[in-house]
């Protein structure tokens, strides 16, 4: 019997490239002020420069506009970006179904890998530990914890007092999210969701090891369903 029901953070519960959109509005400010480059400019070109190819925005950016720059500068931009309060919010059907798992005696958790600062301030942004029971961001075990490593699976089941086979996880990445049921009887179920805004970051990864999730849906409406159907068939 389904007793808990732990989420991933990003693309699960919140759009990644919202939290992505934030953190560069963010640093547009900086160096609007720091070099008088129109804010809507830079915002514009530092999405620009993830979409072709996310890895050294900022250094790229610098570049593209002939500023000389330090490693140092890169390194204060980065922390400004992970430490700023981002503008986000859950998607639309993430409170109905928080509620309606709660009504059913339901215990709620995240598991969610990245930056420590960065996770928590997405999740203090969205008001998240006023409605999950327990929340573990991987990497303040370290970040070789990050999933796939079991550990935070392990911790999440003796916090909450339950069973591995009571668990089911939700998540979106199939890089990370869905081995764990191949060291733990844990049953995963991946979203995919479809006609948002955001589009999800991670949905074209391969997975690891071939390891796929048991249930796929689009929405968290879905789960609910899925719940009922578990729940009915332990009392039948």
């Amino acid at each position: 019997m389904v007793k808990a029901v732990i989420f991933d953070l990003d693309d699960t519960l919140i759009p990644e490239k919202q939290y992505i959109e934030s953190g560069y509005h963010y640093i547009a400010k900086i160096l609007n002020k720091r070099f008088g480059i129109p804010l809507e400019k830079i915002f514009r070109d530092l999405v620009s420069l993830f979409s072709e190819n996310p890895k050294y925005v900022f250094n790229r950016l610098f570049s593209m506009y002939g500023i000389d720059y330090t490693a140092e500068m890169i390194q204060d931009l980065v922390a400004a970006y992970r430490s700023h309060l981002p503008e986000i919010c859950f998607y639309d059907d993430v409170m109905p179904c928080l509620e309606y798992l709660k009504l059913k005696s339901m215990k709620l958790g995240i598991i969610t890998d990245g930056y420590v600062n960065a996770q928590y301030q997405k999740l203090k942004a969205v008001n998240a530990y006023d409605y999950f029971d327990e929340i573990i961001i991987t990497d303040e075990f370290g970040e070789e914890f990050r999933k796939p490593n079991p550990k935070a699976f392990k911790e999440m089941r003796d916090r909450l007092e339950i069973e591995f086979r009571q668990m089911v996880y939700v998540g979106d990445n199939p890089e990370k999210d869905f081995y764990i049921s191949k060291i733990y009887p844990i049953k995963t179920m991946r979203i995919i969701r479809k006609n948002y805004l955001y589009e999800p970051v991670y949905k074209n990864r391969e997975y690891l090891c071939g390891i796929k999730e048991n249930y796929r849906i689009t929405n968290l409406d879905e789960l609910k369903s899925l719940i009922d159907d578990e729940l009915s068939m332990v009392s039948s």
